[in-house]
């Protein structure tokens, strides 16, 4: 990392923590919490971009230790998953909007029932699209796991928690597709991931000091 200014990487990193705790909050705000459409288009997009520059912090933060080829991977996977997200949310969202109002135009039963057959076959695609984004954040997640194994600020607890989580989440996704792992009667491990990413922020954030030592040297 000795290419980078130093008080750049310090606001990247601090910028990265600090987007990366607020895409682990907007997550479960999401999934708990019926907003407006305007509100909910708003946050879905935001989550996206928070999580890709939540990677790129973090990134930075575990290359200043130990520079790896793993950790740009992981870096690169985390922000086309953040990408893919954005996708999957706004398809959705798309879709369910357009069908509802298709739904409530429709003067007949007849008509309702082939929208409806419509919808759920449309609707499917977005459930392709969720697969994507949790093959590339997984494998992402999997690939920060590994490095910080070593690192000071992690450590075998952050590293072990996350290559669990990581690896499980992807297993489930795969053994059930194209079900959700919640709708297939397994457990929905995403929100873990969230939270497992909530406290890396913390502990980034937590850092500073030891942070502005390796930045001195």
């Amino acid at each position: 990392m000795a290419l980078f200014d130093a008080a750049l990487l310090k606001k990247w990193i601090i910028l990265g923590a600090i987007c990366g705790l607020g895409a682990t909050v907007i997550y479960p705000l999401l999934l708990l919490v019926g907003f407006p459409l305007v509100i909910t288009v708003i946050l879905a997009a935001a989550l996206g971009i928070l999580l890709s520059l939540g990677s790129i912090g973090l990134f930075f933060f575990l290359g200043i230790f130990r520079n790896t080829i793993s950790i740009y991977l992981a870096a690169l996977f985390n922000i086309i998953g953040g990408t893919i997200f954005n996708l999957m949310i706004l398809v959705q969202l798309t879709v369910r909007n357009y069908m509802s109002a298709y739904l409530k135009e429709s003067t007949n039963e007849y008509s309702r029932e082939i929208i409806s057959q419509i919808w759920r076959g449309v609707d499917k695609v977005q459930l392709g699209l969720d697969v994507a984004w949790d093959v590339y954040i997984c494998t992402g997640s999997i690939l920060f796991a590994l490095n910080m194994f070593r690192h000071p600020r992690f450590g075998k607890m952050f590293a072990l928690s996350g290559l669990i989580i990581a690896t499980s989440l992807l297993g489930l996704n795969v053994y059930s597709f194209p079900v959700p792992p919640d709708e297939a009667g397994l457990i929905d491990l995403g929100p873990l991931l969230g939270l497992w990413y909530a406290a890396v922020a913390i502990r980034t954030l937590l850092s500073l000091d030891w942070l502005k030592e390796q930045l001195d040297n």
